[in-house]
């Protein structure tokens, strides 16, 4: 993702072809080695592709991305978490009535 990241940054700054070493100067800006191989593979990919157009077609594809349903599944009947709130209602509960019975019937002022 680096390597694509920054072919992109290279691109959006007005170079239209970056090359390796463009890449390698980005990532080495914030202290990023580079793996020799996949700047190669990145640039075979996008050379001569619209930057643009790569970026719409990648934003259409992550819309259709589902991306709530995984907090509904997390919390499905018969998970963890019910169980571990009923646990901390019961200790809130257990709190309440111990703090009750401090005083054991008598006020400071009755």
């Amino acid at each position: 993702m680096r390597y694509v990241t920054s072919y992109l940054l290279a691109a959006l700054g007005g170079n239209s072809s970056p090359s390796a070493k463009d890449i390698k100067k980005i990532l080495d800006s914030v202290g990023i080695e580079m793996d020799d191989d996949r700047p190669y593979k990145v640039i075979s990919e996008l050379n001569g592709e619209n930057i643009e157009d790569v970026i719409a077609q990648g934003g259409g594809k992550l819309a259709s991305v589902p991306a709530g349903e995984a907090v509904a599944v997390s919390a499905a009947p018969g998970s963890a978490a019910p169980a571990a709130a009923a646990e901390e209602k019961k200790d809130e509960k257990k709190e309440e009535s111990e703090e009750s019975d401090d005083d054991m019937g008598f006020g400071l002022f009755d």
